[in-house]
């Protein structure tokens, strides 16, 4: 468990839930997330990483492979 959520969450995970209620209870966490990103903190590495990820992909346009190939690939289809 971790040690940043308050005692009412420790508290709410050892009460016996069944997997419904605990569906419901992700969506209620799921929804309470604001939509807007702005709200949201955003590590100095992550942005250091998608730029890195985006001057590699500039570099070698050529490397991507469509997502329909992905796809058929996952499927078992190649």
């Amino acid at each position: 468990m971790s040690q940043g959520l308050p005692d009412s969450a420790a508290e709410l995970l050892r009460t016996p839930l069944t997997v419904q209620q605990r569906v419901e209870l992700i969506g209620e966490l799921w929804d309470s997330i604001p939509e807007s990103t702005d709200t949201l903190p955003i590590p100095e590495w992550h942005r250091e990483e998608l730029e890195k990820r985006l001057t590699a992909a500039d570099a070698n346009p050529e490397a991507a492979i469509p997502w329909e190939e992905v796809q058929r690939h996952l499927r078992g289809k190649s």
